[in-house]
């Protein structure tokens, strides 16, 4: 029972992969020794998207899930494909005036990436934008901190960012960089139009080119000790204080 993919568990992670993704799917491990509603319905579920279970029991589990909580249920699953240029430019063009993207400028950090993705799905971000070098993919790590958002964002890998965000511009959509050197704040920034917000890398920020194309350039109000927030924080607030500026 070797699990060579990428490996989820927990009832609610696993009704969430079944429901979205089912042809990802690719093998599904449930606890014989448990006949609980939830996990029933679970087996229901999966019949019904055409998802084969298999019966294992605990002591299987827990190896599996490396002693973790998996409620008994254990799942590996193909990783999320990146998307491409074209699949961009594609989404961007559907988007007509709306659009909401996330940039990030050579994060390499899988946990970043993760809490991004999550917090991404939860603003309605319609996806997220990476450079093809130096900056982390899809990786099981990833997955796992995004909790199921890795299947509902789009990665989109583009090879060179600073064109791809010039020709964003020339479709009508605003870049507003995140910088905590700026002397403006993200509340002083309107954000009811196309937009992409714009994140650079954990401690060097963005790339020269990247700042330049951006169209505003925006920080977080600091009232403390501390000089700047964890990327990903950071990162959620921008993307809330869109939602709520989009909301009015």
């Amino acid at each position: 029972m070797a699990v060579k993919g990428r490996v989820v568990f927990g009832i609610h992670a696993a009704e969430s992969a079944v429901s979205q993704s089912p042809e990802k799917v690719v093998s599904i491990w449930l606890d014989s020794g448990r006949k609980d509603r939830r996990l029933n319905e679970l087996r229901q579920l999966c019949g019904k998207m055409g998802v084969v279970t298999q019966n294992s029991d605990r002591k299987q589990l827990d190896k599996m899930a490396n002693s973790q909580n998996h409620q008994g249920v254990v799942m590996e699953m193909l990783l999320p494909e990146e998307m491409n240029e074209e699949a961009l430019q594609a989404a961007v063009k559907k988007s007509e005036g709306n659009a909401f993207f996330l940039v990030l400028d050579r994060v390499q950090d899988p946990h970043n990436l993760g809490a991004c993705l999550r917090t991404a799905d939860a603003t309605g971000v319609q996806g997220i934008i990476v450079p093809k070098d130096q900056a982390v993919h899809l990786t099981p790590t990833v997955c796992k901190v995004a909790s199921g958002a890795a299947e509902t964002v789009p990665l989109y890998r583009v090879t060179n960012l600073a064109r791809t965000l010039k020709w964003m511009k020339g479709e009508g959509v605003w870049l507003v960089g995140a910088d905590g050197g700026s002397g403006s704040t993200i509340y002083d920034i309107d954000l009811k139009g196309s937009i992409a917000i714009v994140v650079g890398a954990e401690g060097e920020g963005m790339r020269r080119l990247t700042k330049e194309t951006c169209d505003f350039i925006a920080g977080l109000p600091m009232k403390g000790q501390v000089e700047s927030l964890n990327l990903s924080a950071a990162t959620a607030v921008f993307l809330y204080e869109a939602v709520r500026q989009r909301a009015l």
